[in-house]
């Protein structure tokens, strides 16, 4: 294409991008649920084990609220992942009263077997990009994420009218 592009090139492109983009939601989300198959887990106990895969370690109260559940429904989800082998419960060392929940060595396992090729393969497309395009898709990205979740609370505000 050339430099100079046609109000209709440009029209196109913007449809193309987000419809791209969309594709790009959907992709990701079918490998989410494929993975919850392979776990023997629905998506909100997946989401769990992300939230504590990117802490380390958690406690209830603050899993609860990261994914947006009760502290009822997180309790649940919990003992679910617990009696499935893929957290386990240990006292807080900070705090001796509360416990925390961690993965286990099988989930551990299972989530570098199925994220981590992900992870590898998404780095060899990057390295096509110079810095300058990268910088740009870095940007998209950040710009999308925060349009999901200004959106994401509309839609709950929404549900509680």
């Amino acid at each position: 294409m050339s430099k100079q592009s046609s109000p209709e090139q440009v029209t196109r492109l913007r449809s193309q991008v987000a419809q791209a983009a969309a594709d790009f939601g959907a992709a990701a989300d079918a490998v989410d649920g494929a993975v919850a198959t392979l776990f023997g887990v629905n998506r909100t106990d997946l989401r769990i084990l992300g939230l504590v895969f990117a802490a380390g370690a958690m406690a209830a109260g603050p899993l609860a609220a990261a994914a947006r559940l009760s502290p009822a429904a997180t309790s649940t989800a919990i003992q679910r992942l617990v009696a499935a082998g893929h957290l386990s419960r240990a006292v807080d060392d900070r705090d001796r009263r509360r416990a925390v929940v961690t993965l286990t060595a099988k989930a551990l396992d299972l989530l570098d077997r199925t994220y981590a090729p992900i992870a590898r393969a998404g780095r060899a497309d990057l390295a096509r990009y110079s810095a300058r395009d990268l910088a740009l898709i870095l940007d998209f990205l950040e710009r999308g994420i925060r349009l999901q979740h200004a959106q994401a609370d509309r839609i709950r505000t929404l549900a509680a009218d």
